[in-house]
């Protein structure tokens, strides 16, 4: 235990460990921010059904995601570049929702099947949505991390290692 932490330190205090604290910052956030829509307009709400809250909390939740991403994390500032920060930012990002709608719908079965009240069914639905994201969150990072590291060399003319 006191090896893994050691290692935890001593990567926490390199270029790559802070990058990775502060990506994992700005996921918690977005789950949070997720996690609170979503028991706004399904648990408290009952807007729609888990599927359409789900689409809705996590959309909503990717717009600061993505600007706090691409400002704190990767240090970027300036217009976006579309083709290399948006679209993969996007693209990546509905992947985990499209996990996440998977998940939701799974939860429902679930909770259909088994009789659950509002209450069981909502804490069900929260965390499916975060089992979901949790499954992408690493390749989610290591594909934003390798575009905005070229777009970082590109800009000051360093060539990207392969």
């Amino acid at each position: 235990m006191k090896q893994a932490a050691l290692r935890l330190w001593r990567l926490s205090q390199t270029p790559g460990g802070v990058k990775l604290i502060k990506y994992t910052t700005v996921s918690a956030i977005s789950a949070l921010t997720s996690i609170v829509i979503l028991s706004v307009v399904y648990g408290a709400l009952r807007l729609w059904s888990e599927v359409p809250s789900v689409l809705f909390s996590d959309i909503l939740a990717a717009f600061p995601s993505y600007f706090l991403n691409r400002q704190w994390v990767w240090g970027k500032s300036g217009p976006s570049h579309l083709w290399r920060e948006v679209l993969p930012f996007w693209v990546t990002s509905l992947t985990g929702i499209g996990f996440a709608l998977v998940a939701a719908s799974l939860a429902r079965g679930f909770a259909q099947s088994h009789d659950l009240q509002h209450l069981a069914r909502t804490v069900l639905v929260v965390g499916a949505n975060i089992g979901a994201f949790a499954v992408v969150w690493l390749l989610k990072f290591m594909i934003l991390n390798r575009l905005f590291r070229q777009i970082a060399d590109a800009e000051i003319g360093v060539e990207a290692e392969a």
